[in-house]
């Protein structure tokens, strides 16, 4: 697989099934996604690699905390999302969320079944691995920028080993509860979650693929 392939089939994964992940796999992943472009080369990543017991610990003291705080800690570390969030943004982002649960056969009247669906982030979509991305709080924008290409190069990596993966910025509502489970320092903010393994063939959800604006509509050309 080239990377022009690797780009055509990477998509936010699930579903997972309960096949092992070695470590030496993480390891190699992270190895050639630490290639990433840097400005100045401060590589300012910081990864926390959870399985078997690891990760249920971070699973149980997430869902301890939402028992008080069901949708998230009262100080998150940064806003995901713009509020308020305009189109074309917002219309993209709404259609993203339709497709899943379409591709789940969950109306938008059944609140219930969409809420346990987005609480299955909380475990990994039941990825038998979990990386937690985070980042030194000093660092800035250029930083932040260098954070999204090495997220990027890990889970396009992922997808030529054959393995699935879903970027999860939802764990960032939950930052003291998983810094304090994983042990991520307190001058780091949590930026997301990664879920990794083995994608379940059969569950529908993994059949969705989300759409992307034409080039015209992001990009402009002079000179040609």
């Amino acid at each position: 697989m080239d990377v022009r392939e690797a780009l055509a089939a990477r998509t936010s994964t699930r579903a997972y099934l309960d096949t092992p992940v070695s470590e030496a796999e993480v390891r190699e992943l992270l190895r050639l996604a630490s290639r990433a472009p840097s400005g100045g080369n401060l590589q300012p990543w910081q990864v926390h690699v959870v399985t078997g017991t690891a990760r249920q610990r971070v699973i149980d003291a997430v869902r301890a905390t939402q028992a008080e705080h069901p949708f998230g800690e009262p100080e998150p570390e940064y806003q995901i999302y713009p509020k308020p969030i305009i189109d074309p943004w917002r219309a993209r982002r709404f259609a993203c969320g339709e497709a899943v649960y379409a591709s789940m056969g969950v109306p938008r009247e059944d609140k219930m079944a969409r809420l346990v669906h987005v609480a299955r982030n909380f475990e990994f979509f039941g990825a038998p691995v979990g990386l937690f991305v985070s980042i030194h709080k000093d660092m800035q924008p250029g930083q932040w920028s260098d954070l999204g290409m090495f997220i990027q190069s890990f889970l396009l990596a992922a997808t030529e080993a054959g393995l699935a993966t879903c970027a999860q910025e939802a764990w960032s509502v939950y930052p003291q509860t998983v810094k304090n489970a994983v042990g991520i320092p307190a001058d780091f903010t949590l930026f997301c979650g990664i879920a990794l393994g083995h994608g379940d063939p059969d569950a529908p959800v993994n059949a969705t693929r989300t759409g992307r604006a034409d080039v015209d509509e992001f990009a402009s050309f002079a000179g040609f």
